[in-house]
């Protein structure tokens, strides 16, 4: 099922954490921290099987190799509780190729960081033993980026002002002031758009596949939804659930599960009920029309009334029996029913109609073009020797001679000038070819369109013999007539 999970923390010394550590496991490789002396290797670790820095314009090339981008960050980043980078943690869906996931996360990546100058350094996780569902990791230096690609300031200093715009003082002499962020993305009307873009992504996929299924960015309780939510374990957590070890977190995820499938279960119960006691209450409500079967007895009497032999009594109960054995056999027992019935079979007629005069237009025209470019391999040599001729007087008494076969000659070029390649030829083959397929597409199409035809032949038929009753019984004729259908 889908699954949303959008979680963004800080790495931070404070924390005893290291940007290049940090790193060296998302993107699992083995990478060497100037600021601590050491190394961290992840080169062993498993899953990752995407990673890659993303550049905004005006970032060093140089910052393409991850050792190098955060060693200089954490070159730059003197405090000892330095604030280092924004962790981004994004579950992907089960219900995209890896493929599909990859290009969702780029097009994440790039869309709502980069574009807002932010490097970003991503990995790709598969599912394995260990992680139950695919994800990725983001890595983006907090610190931004002056246009020149040095390294800004993260705070800037706004000063407290009296009413006479000078400073305001401590009581030890210093001016007092707020620190300011420099850019928006720590704030959190900024996590909140980059988690709503990211289900509209994952959304406009699900739409794209013709999936049925949605993720919403917003907690349940935002969502409006009565429904407990299930904490995170964390890959700590799942490896020891993997290896058959129970947690505290996970029989609690258990359990909530089990009581949401338990409250999904008893909910969909309870509201189907409640919609069938309302068609029910609906329906009784309605006064009741007369059902197909009983119109065309109505249709029937009324025929067999004005007949005065019993061939022609007959003759319009063999006609009762295939109309209503056409109408059970379709389970068509409404005036409703028959209507739409007969509206999608005449659009499903109507456009198939549409598809073959357009391939017989089509083969008119190149059956054309094939018999003028007929009359003109057999004319052309009549023009070519009257061109070869030098004397004037003789290429005038050509001319004439041969003036019925160079008029139609004339008028055959013209009607060809847009036929002819570059080189001076006419595509007959291509003609021929595209001859053979129109009147085969047009085979099939018919093949198609026939048996609708003669369906919808019956189901106009039924229809005339419905509204006939229905103006007996006084009760209105649906607004779609027949002459609507009629082609």
């Amino acid at each position: 099922m889908a699954l949303y999970h959008f979680h963004v923390t800080q790495i931070k010394r404070s924390a005893s954490q290291s940007a290049i550590a940090s790193a060296a496991y998302r993107s699992g490789e083995k990478l060497y921290s100037e600021y601590y002396g050491e190394t961290s290797d992840y080169s062993h670790k498993k899953g990752v099987i995407c990673s890659e820095i993303l550049l905004p314009p005006n970032a060093p090339p140089e910052y393409a190799d991850r050792q190098t981008l955060w060693n200089a960050l954490e070159k730059v980043e003197r405090n000892k509780d330095a604030q280092l980078a924004y962790s981004f943690d994004i579950a992907l869906q089960n219900e995209f190729s890896l493929e599909e996931n990859i290009a969702l996360a780029r097009q994440f990546v790039s869309e709502q960081l980069v574009s807002r100058g932010m490097i970003a350094d991503f990995s790709i996780h598969k599912p394995d033993k260990e992680i139950q569902n695919p994800h990725f990791h983001i890595l983006c230096p907090i610190r931004p980026l002056k246009e020149n690609g040095k390294w800004g300031y993260k705070q800037r200093r706004v000063y407290h002002l009296d009413e006479n715009g000078d400073r305001i003082l401590d009581e030890n002499g210093k001016a007092t002031f707020d620190a300011v962020p420099t850019t928006d993305w720590g704030s959190p009307e900024r996590l909140e758009s980059w988690r709503e873009a990211w289900a509209a992504l994952c959304n406009a996929k699900f739409e794209e596949k013709g999936l049925d299924c949605r993720i919403d960015h917003r907690s349940y309780e935002r969502q409006g939804v009565d429904q407990i939510p299930t904490i995170h374990e964390g890959p700590a957590v799942r490896q020891m659930e993997a290896k058959g070890i129970p947690t505290d977190k996970g029989d609690l995820n258990r359990w909530i599960r089990s009581t949401n499938a338990a409250i999904r279960s008893l909910r969909k119960k309870i509201a189907t009920l409640l919609d069938w006691l309302k068609e029910v209450k609906h329906e009784l409500s309605q006064p009741q029309q007369p059902n197909l079967g009983q119109l065309l007895g109505d249709y029937i009497a009324i025929r067999n009334a004005g007949a005065w032999s019993r061939k022609a009594k007959l003759n319009n109960l063999k006609q009762f029996a295939e109309a209503y054995n056409y109408i059970m056999e379709n389970r068509l027992f409404t005036v409703e029913a028959l209507e739409e019935r007969v509206a999608e079979l005449n659009g499903q007629v109507s456009g198939l109609k549409s598809e073959m005069d357009a391939s017989n237009k089509r083969r008119k025209e190149l059956k054309d073009l094939l018999q003028q470019a007929e009359n003109y391999a057999r004319l052309k040599p009549i023009f070519d020797e009257m061109n070869g001729i030098r004397w004037k007087g003789q290429r005038e008494k050509y001319r004439q001679e041969h003036e019925s076969e160079l008029r139609q000659f004339y008028m055959t070029r013209r009607k060809l000038t847009d036929a002819f390649t570059p080189d001076g030829k006419l595509p007959i083959s291509a003609w021929r070819q595209e001859m053979e397929t129109l009147a085969r597409e047009h085979e099939a199409a018919y093949a198609c369109y026939k048996p609708l035809r003669d369906d919808l032949t019956k189901l106009l038929q039924v229809r005339h013999h419905v509204n006939v009753a229905l103006e007996r019984r006084n009760i209105e004729v649906p607004v779609l007539h027949r002459d609507k259908y009629e082609r």
